[in-house]
């Protein structure tokens, strides 16, 4: 089964839709199959990957109107798409019976032919944030070195806590990892040092450091290794999913080998 893990902030503009296109390919490009879920109503994550609108988006699937149907990006990497639609979705399932493991339920259906499932949550910390969560073995949190960007991580963690307590007992805080940061600005020094002293070891040792390669990626609808693997971009990638495994590793969760390449 596919090691489910959730892509959290609910500040928008941190780049957490860019990681999880990245972070999943990255994956890839060391051999293992992973699936991307769209569960932003804005859909970028879709649209970052040029994907056509899909006849079962997430929206239609956590309604109970079609199965989840994933759409092959490229060799190793699929992805649930979404689309505006799904901004109704926390009022269409208030009164639904279960309603927290609606998504967990849905996951468990297709996670055996992945080796891990990459969650992007809305930045919210609504009913489709709290189905992501049910779901997840591990969180990500994604945080963009500026001084508004810290605030709410306390809010963010008792969530993940409450979470932990009441309905999934196996949920783990992965960490934190900066984005957009550049280390000649003392700001951006300044709030890693500041999560460093709240989160101690949960944060990364890699930073994804500002890269244009990151920004254009999108615009042409490919991930960044696709679009300039010799970028500073892709190298952070490459070495946060490298650090990923291990803590993964460590924790006992003991991901799958790297499947053998096509020829």
């Amino acid at each position: 089964m596919g090691i489910v893990i959730s892509l959290l902030n609910h500040k928008g503009g941190v780049g957490k839709t860019t990681s999880t296109v990245n972070i999943g390919a990255a994956l890839v490009e060391q051999g293992h199959k992973v699936l991307l879920i769209d569960l932003d109503p804005q859909a970028n994550l879709s649209i970052s990957l040029g994907v056509p609108r899909q006849r079962v988006t997430i929206y239609e699937a956590l309604k109970g109107e079609g199965d989840l149907s994933p759409y092959t990006c490229k060799d190793g990497l699929d992805i649930i798409t979404s689309s505006l639609d799904l901004s109704g979705a926390e009022m269409e399932l208030i009164n639904e019976p279960g309603r927290e493991y609606i998504l967990r339920d849905l996951i468990g259906q297709v996670s055996d032919n992945y080796d891990f499932v990459l969650l992007d949550c809305p930045p919210a910390l609504g009913l489709l944030t709290l189905n992501a969560l049910t779901s997840s073995r591990y969180v990500l949190i994604p945080l963009q070195t500026e001084f508004l960007a810290v605030q709410g991580l306390a809010k963010i963690k008792q969530v993940i806590d409450k979470v932990r307590a009441r309905l999934n007992k196996q949920l783990d805080m992965l960490g934190v990892f900066a984005t957009m940061y550049d280390s000649r600005r003392v700001l951006n020094r300044e709030v890693m040092e500041t999560i460093q002293r709240y989160f101690a070891d949960r944060v990364f040792d890699t930073a994804i450091r500002e890269n244009i390669a990151l920004a254009e990626a999108p615009a042409q609808r490919k991930d960044i290794f696709a679009y300039s693997p010799k970028s500073i971009g892709a190298q952070d990638y490459l070495d946060l999913s490298k650090e990923i495994l291990a803590r993964m590793n460590k924790s006992g969760a003991n991901p799958a080998a790297p499947r053998e390449q096509e020829a």
